[in-house]
């Protein structure tokens, strides 16, 4: 519907003669038949399966995670400001909000395994940045580059200050100075200590957020951790053990996260080192993966077993990264306009009808959960172009480009610290 209503996307004659917002009719039904999830939970946190004819199933679960739970403020949002109904935003702002206020007041970290969506109760008390909480903080940042809220910007902001402080580990600096690299690792979300020495594939998805947030160092640094783990196995292994050097899970679904940060990683700094990574992507791909009719997952990333399955975001997001990294004439790249992906790949521009709603900022009821949230007195960035990226993709120097994005001694490091 975006695309079909939007004159100045750039993608060429798209439009349906006649067209008469029959998608939005579509997407605002689908959003009412899921609305039940977010009814009768004394939390706000929605249930984790609704059933789009008859509602939530009586035996249904009151356990779900924070991601799931937490990542649905794009696409509702979208739609509120499309329609002008504000229910849609507010029940998944309600729910992000939830899950804020029930943060760690020790660390400042959410956990990403369970919650349990009456009580409260964290479940899992795992934090980290892979499966069950990856798309949360996503959304954070990107729903503020969207709709320009600035309680999203503060909560990101919080959020990243108490990762880099309780999950990051290694030297200070990515590229300067003695220590290991810096790593991203699962602790107890109240005390800050070690979990396990696994990280999942998922979380190769990090650099490419902090690339939208700048801070494109450490973006380079955790991107070159994850790229050594494909050398070694022309694959992410679903769980990888930096302490043993092995899988700790040994299948690979095709995932995109890894291929989405490189494309934004040669966006940013335009380094041609970012194409090789691609390409040496798209060859592991056609050499491990490829079968007859379509594109296996890896059952195995060492004996390179297939399973018989080849899953949607595969299409709709890896091969779509990997199809935008190499083509530098793509009208998203010359557009005037800004663009941003949603967590599933779709495409969404940056527009002014995003920025404007219909209805009252808050409600009463609603005040007091957005104090909850006032983390800082510093306001953050009005407007979406002051936001630090441009400034610090600026820095980039020229010489830089062209250059390892690593000094090699840190990507022979690096290499060595996963067994390549």
């Amino acid at each position: 519907h975006i695309l079909l209503t939007d004159p100045k996307h750039p993608f060429g004659e798209v439009g349906f003669r006649d067209y008469d917002n029959e998608l939005l009719h579509l997407a605002h039904d689908l959003a009412v038949r899921l609305l039940p999830a977010f009814e009768n939970t004394s939390t706000g946190i929605p249930y984790p399966r609704v059933n789009l004819k008859t509602g939530v199933p009586q035996d249904g679960v009151n356990e779900t995670c924070t991601a799931g739970a937490g990542s649905l403020l794009v696409e509702f949002g979208i739609l509120s400001r499309l329609i002008g109904d504000s229910t849609f935003e507010w029940v998944a702002r309600r729910a992000v909000r939830a899950l804020w206020n029930l943060r760690s007041n020790e660390t400042g970290l959410l956990a990403g395994n369970v919650i349990n969506i009456q009580t409260g109760q964290w479940v899992g008390k795992q934090s980290g940045l892979g499966a069950g909480m990856d798309s949360f903080y996503e959304y954070l940042l990107k729903s503020y580059i969207l709709f320009g809220e600035k309680e999203d910007y503060r909560m990101f902001k919080a959020a990243y200050e108490s990762i880099q402080n309780h999950l990051r580990r290694g030297r200070e600096s990515c590229n300067e100075g003695e220590g290991d690299p810096p790593l991203y690792v699962n602790v107890n979300m109240f005390s800050g200590e070690i979990m396990n020495t696994w990280i999942d594939s998922l979380q190769a998805f990090f650099p490419g957020l902090q690339v939208l947030n700048g801070d494109i160092d450490d973006a380079i640094c955790l991107h070159a951790f994850y790229y050594a783990i494909w050398k070694r196995f022309g694959a992410l292994p679903e769980r990888y053990n930096w302490q043993l050097k092995a899988p700790d899970v040994l299948f690979y679904p095709l995932r995109p996260e890894l291929v989405e940060s490189t494309y934004l990683l040669y966006q940013a700094t335009k380094n041609p080192f970012y194409l090789h990574v691609g390409m040496d992507i798209l060859q592991s791909l056609e050499k491990n993966a490829k079968v007859r009719c379509g594109y296996a997952t890896l059952h195995h990333v060492v004996d390179k077993s297939k399973e018989d399955r080849m899953e949607s975001f595969f299409l709709s997001e890896t091969c779509k990264y990997l199809y935008l990294l190499f083509d530098e004439d793509n009208p998203l790249h010359k557009s005037d306009n800004k663009y941003i992906f949603t967590t599933e790949g779709h495409v969404v521009p940056i527009d002014k009808r995003f920025r404007e709603k219909q209805w009252n900022d808050l409600s009463p009821c609603e005040e007091g959960a957005l104090a909850e949230t006032e983390t800082s007195n510093q306001p953050p960035p009005s407007n979406i172009s002051n936001i630090k990226v441009s400034l610090q993709c600026n820095r980039i120097p020229e010489e830089r480009r062209y250059a390892l994005p690593l000094k090699s001694v840190y990507m022979r490091q690096i290499d060595h610290m996963v067994g390549v």
